[in-house]
């Protein structure tokens, strides 16, 4: 039996079947990771750890984009 894992996202809910990382997440939606702070279970997290990082059971990940312009 496949283990389920639920994490939350900007405040939504996701769903996985295996085993991923922030770095993944951040690969997956898009975002570019120089532009980017990423808070993960209330802590912001340094980039250097996102690859060691694996999403577990109700993880809240909150992700702000910089946005440049004049």
């Amino acid at each position: 039996m496949t283990q389920v894992t639920n994490f939350f996202l900007n405040g939504q809910s996701y769903y996985i079947k295996k085993t991923v990382t922030l770095f993944d997440i951040i690969i997956y939606f898009n975002y570019n990771d120089s532009l980017l702070v990423l808070e993960y279970n209330n802590l912001i997290c340094n980039k250097k750890n996102w690859k060691n990082i694996s999403i577990t059971n109700q993880d809240k990940i909150e992700i702000v984009t910089i946005v440049g312009g004049g």
